[in-house]
């Protein structure tokens, strides 16, 4: 699958990630990690505030954010999300599931039936220590009980995920490694 293990390392692709028991019996696995030149405390205040009509994904905005620039700054507006909280992500919403700053924040979708989901997504962000920084390392379960659940993951999910969420890293390690993280007068 591309960008399946985009920027990670052996090591992180099997060590195991905040949030892997959240999604247990995942189908399709992957992830995406980026070294950011700057301190955990100032790249995550980036990942806390995401969302649509929010700050946005930090990806192609065309796409996720309906057009609108994502944010270039950390808003103070956006930092009080704590676990529990409804993301907005367009016709659907994440629950924030953790969020332990500045070194875990997990966003979560459960659909079609709570205790047995048809639906199960998870896309932990996990801030680690680095000589350079902060290792951003990123992990997405998930599983489809629907019919050509599988098929889903494997030919449109996996991919544009992986696609999506490469040019997220990319973004958030520009912005934090290289703005005061409370830069006024920009979006």
């Amino acid at each position: 699958m591309i960008f399946q293990f985009w920027g990670s390392t052996t090591e992180e692709v099997h060590s195991s990630v905040v949030g892997d028991n959240l999604c247990p019996d995942a189908t399709l696995i992957a992830t995406r990690s980026i070294t950011v030149s700057a301190p955990p405390q100032d790249v995550f205040p980036r990942i806390r505030q995401m969302g649509f009509g929010r700050t946005g994904w930090y990806s192609y905005d065309w796409l996720d954010n309906l057009g609108r620039k994502s944010a270039t700054r950390v808003h103070e507006e956006w930092q009080s999300v704590q676990s529990g909280n409804k993301i907005p992500s367009g016709p659907i919403s994440f629950t924030a599931a953790i969020v332990d700053a500045p070194r875990h924040f997990v966003l979560e979708i459960k659909s079609l039936g709570k205790k047995n989901p048809k639906l199960h997504f998870t896309l932990a962000y996990e801030l680690r220590d680095d000589p350079q920084g902060t290792r951003l390392v990123t992990r997405m379960r998930s599983q489809i009980k629907l019919p050509f659940g599988r098929l889903f993951e494997k030919l449109i999910l996996g991919p544009g995920d992986g696609i999506m969420l490469r040019r997220q890293l990319l973004t958030i390690s520009k912005y934090a490694s290289s703005h005061n993280p409370f830069t006024k007068g920009e979006r």
